[in-house]
């Protein structure tokens, strides 16, 4: 809606994985970097992590366009599924033909084998890209290693490169996954964007859509890493929203002022600020103070109702003083 108004010839801020719009930060760079690294490596399992919304998916789509042509790639995106579900999804990405309306595993691995076989053969090379596969139950991990035997003396014939959130390393230092986990040999956590990538994010996908001249002054930008923690998933959400109330209010450029209004119609209004962590800080400070008081309260409630020492101790003199008149009067009668 707002192309022809600010002279984009394409979406700058689209959630899409596009590979073009992939802005190369460091940290980027160092992800791609361990994939390319981990095939070349003739290695059986790659494994490239970070939270939701940092680019994974769009690293891995760059990571395709790099791949030899002699390579023969099955991506799985969709990794709920039954050991059977993903040996079948195996064959179907690569071409392999299998009996259907069966359910025998031995069937599956006899038939990926011989591809691979096959395909070695040819001088080729097979590839599994997963994408969330922190979804990837204990048993398919399992069968997905198993498959990963199949090897000459020098490579693997099958090279695993998973795409997961933080949740996937977690899983991988179960004590039954710990063969699979020695088998990565190339893992890389991908962060978010520090306060100084973003000006630079911004001004590479607008450049890619058309547009050379900064829409978000500096003030905006400052705003916006606080808003989004860096998460470049976040960004584009908010910043494609607030071209759209730019345009729709006449202005040339995105003002803090519309940043927020943007922020308050994407994250709603008791939302606003919550990617960056900063709500969670105040929760937490807040949930201490309440503890103190709570604390406090308790105590002084407990002072009032606890008699005084000096109470206990006339107490405990009349006590002695009742034992003492009670055992005469035994001794007297």
């Amino acid at each position: 809606m707002y192309k022809e108004y600010f002279g984009l010839k394409e979406d700058p801020f689209s959630i899409a994985p596009d590979p073009q719009f992939l802005y190369m930060s460091d940290r980027h760079r160092e992800a791609l970097a361990h994939l390319i690294y981990g095939m070349k490596a003739d290695s059986g399992f790659v494994l490239l992590t970070g939270e939701v919304g940092t680019g994974k998916t769009t690293v891995c789509r760059c990571l395709l366009r790099q791949i030899p042509e002699n390579s023969e790639i099955a991506f799985i995106l969709n990794p709920k599924l039954s050991v059977i579900e993903l040996l079948a999804t195996i064959c179907d990405e690569l071409g392999i033909s299998y009996p259907s309306g069966h359910s025998s595993i031995k069937v599956f691995i006899d038939r990926i084998n011989n591809y691979l076989l096959e395909a070695h053969g040819q001088g080729k090379q097979t590839v599994l890209i997963i994408d969330e596969a922190q979804n990837l139950s204990v048993d398919v991990l399992e069968q997905i290693r198993l498959l990963t035997n199949l090897e000459t003396d020098k490579r693997k014939l099958l090279q695993v490169i998973m795409l997961g959130q933080p949740e996937l390393n977690w899983m991988l230092e179960r004590s039954e996954l710990r063969q699979l986990a020695q088998r990565v040999t190339a893992r890389y956590h991908l962060e978010p964007l520090s306060r100084d990538e973003i000006d630079g994010y911004l001004s590479h996908r607008l450049a890619v859509a058309g547009v050379e001249r900064p829409l978000f002054p500096v003030k905006t930008i400052n705003k916006l890493y606080r808003l989004t923690g860096g998460v470049p998933r976040v960004i584009n959400l908010l910043c494609d929203r607030a071209l759209l109330g730019a345009y729709v209010k006449g202005e040339n450029i995105v003002s803090p002022i519309l940043l927020s209004e943007a922020a308050s119609e994407v994250f709603g209004k008791k939302g606003v600020g919550s990617s960056s962590g900063k709500n969670y800080w105040q929760w937490l400070l807040t949930a201490l103070l309440s503890l103190l008081l709570l604390g406090g309260v308790i105590f002084l409630v407990l002072m009032i109702k606890q008699p005084s020492l000096e109470k206990v101790d006339e107490i405990q003199e009349s006590m002695e003083k009742i034992k003492t008149i009670s055992t005469d009067k035994n001794s007297g009668s």
